[in-house]
């Protein structure tokens, strides 16, 4: 059953129903779904459909791409020698099929792209040569490899500026997305064992389909990642190996912003990694984000000089902590619930899950409609300025004259401010008017799955979010 991605499969349909040619690109996070929509969406019914090779050379891309044209129906051709000759055979395909649409589907193109190969001169002269000058066809490319894409095809700067016709960023799902997915698939869990799921797999559908009816959530996180033959027990490995040429400088960076709830600046991931400041820096830091597994962002009140990273993908927050140390126990997710290293897991993991569903936040305050700037905000401890040092994750710095001071708290049950908790949010609050000097007003705004138990310390909140609110559409 497909679930979601209306609004994408609709810019796909429409550009099969036009009246003339269409260039789509699809990028985003692997096993985020691009193959299945495109192939759902069409039915598994293409002219001519194929997928570059996963570390493959050129001869082996040309061979593959030669078997694909085959099972396409072409007959009675030499093998190419280079990509220019490769897509001249799939125009002799072309013209030979019946297809009213012209439908052209190629899967992972960033991995055809091999050193010193010809492939984008060769897709440039297929589509503004050849194609664009039809009618008939629709050529829909893909690649999990963001940073390609948007380098190579979205913001090309040669002969493809400007040609795409339809540009698809396809985005992991909400949580309200995953409850429809897991319904599809007869999961049966509510929204505090949905969002438990979340903090481990993401938005990634690929992930959720490995869960198994008739298993608690913790056994289906063993039986994913921990048990003998695991599906997913080596997806962490091979998840950057796929994505980047050179994974280990990746890697080195993820690891130390694994370590830092907050991020880094640029400065101290050089200081904590040994890489060097250079532009290969920049270019990978902007590649992790355009994959979506680090933000960039702006603390309230900075400049540009100020900007930290923070890792924001859950699964690989999840591989860090869990997967990284190769445990032996194949029911080690049954049996640490409780424990201290999950419980600091916990926090994080449900303060990263907020943070991706700020839109559905903003709505349950009432203020969807309302410009805002979402950021987080440190500060050191000054004694003499009557500083105590604060870190905050999710400041809401509305338009209206309002900041919403969000405190996301992870519980089983009702939260309850204690004294203790009371005491800190009063001191962050304090800390950011002191600092800030911001003349807004500050609501404190707590959110945690089971929203919040009436006591002595309550009355300092002004705003509850629950773990249902997270689930709006």
């Amino acid at each position: 059953m497909f679930v979601a991605r209306e609004d994408e499969r609709r810019r796909l349909i429409d550009a099969y129903e036009s009246d003339r040619s269409q260039f789509v690109a699809i990028y985003g996070r692997r096993r985020v779904g691009k193959t299945f929509l495109v192939r759902e969406t069409f039915d598994y019914a293409f002219t001519f459909q194929h997928a570059g090779l996963a570390k493959g050379t050129l001869s082996n891309q040309l061979f593959g791409f030669c078997a694909s044209l085959k099972d396409a129906g072409l007959v009675g051709f030499e093998p190419p020698s280079n990509w220019l000759e490769a897509f001249e055979l799939l125009k002799d395909l072309i013209r030979s099929s019946g297809d009213k649409r012209k439908l052209i589907f190629i899967d992972e193109l960033s991995w055809m792209d091999t050193p010193r190969c010809d492939l984008m001169v060769a897709l440039e002269s297929f589509w503004n040569g050849w194609a664009s000058a039809r009618r008939d066809i629709v050529l829909i490319v893909c690649a999990s490899a963001t940073s390609w894409m948007l380098d190579k095809v979205i913001h090309n700067k040669g002969g493809l500026y400007n040609r795409l016709t339809v540009q698809i960023s396809l985005k992991p799902f909400t949580l309200h997305e995953c409850d429809e997915l897991a319904r599809s698939l007869g999961i049966a869990l509510n929204h505090h064992q949905l969002i438990e799921c979340y903090m481990v797999l993401g938005g990634v559908p690929y992930y959720w389909t490995h869960l198994r009816k008739g298993l608690s959530l913790p056994q289906n996180i063993d039986a994913m990642f921990f048990a003998h033959e695991a599906p997913l027990r080596e997806e962490f490995d091979y998840l950057f190996s796929s994505l980047f040429r050179y994974p280990a400088d990746y890697l080195a960076i993820v690891e130390a912003l694994g370590t830092r709830k907050a991020g880094m600046t640029r400065e101290e991931i050089i200081a904590t990694t040994g890489l060097a400041d250079s532009g290969s820096l920049t270019k990978r830091l902007a590649n992790l984000e355009s994959c979506g597994f680090i933000r960039k962002y702006l603390p309230f009140g900075r400049s540009a000089k100020g900007a930290l990273y923070q890792l924001t993908d859950h699964f690989t927050l999840f591989a860090l902590r869990f997967l990284r140390g190769r445990v032996t126990d194949e029911s080690y997710w049954s049996n640490t619930t409780n424990t201290p290293v999950r419980n600091a897991w916990c926090g994080i993991a449900f303060e990263r899950v907020c943070l991706a569903h700020v839109p559905q936040i903003k709505a349950a305050l009432g203020v969807s409609g309302v410009a805002s700037n979402v950021s987080s905000w440190t500060c050191r401890a000054d004694p003499n300025k009557g500083i105590f040092g604060s870190q905050i994750d999710l400041l809401i710095d509305r338009r209206d004259q309002v900041i919403n001071l969000c405190e996301m708290k992870y519980s089983i049950g009702e939260y309850a401010i204690t004294k203790r908790v009371d005491e800190s949010i009063r001191h962050k609050v304090g800390d950011l008017q002191l600092v800030t000097k911001t003349k807004s007003s500050i609501h404190v705004t707590l959110v945690t799955p089971y929203g919040l138990k009436e006591n002595s310390y309550s009355s300092s909140i002004q705003a509850v979010i629950t773990g249902d609110d997270l689930f709006r559409e």
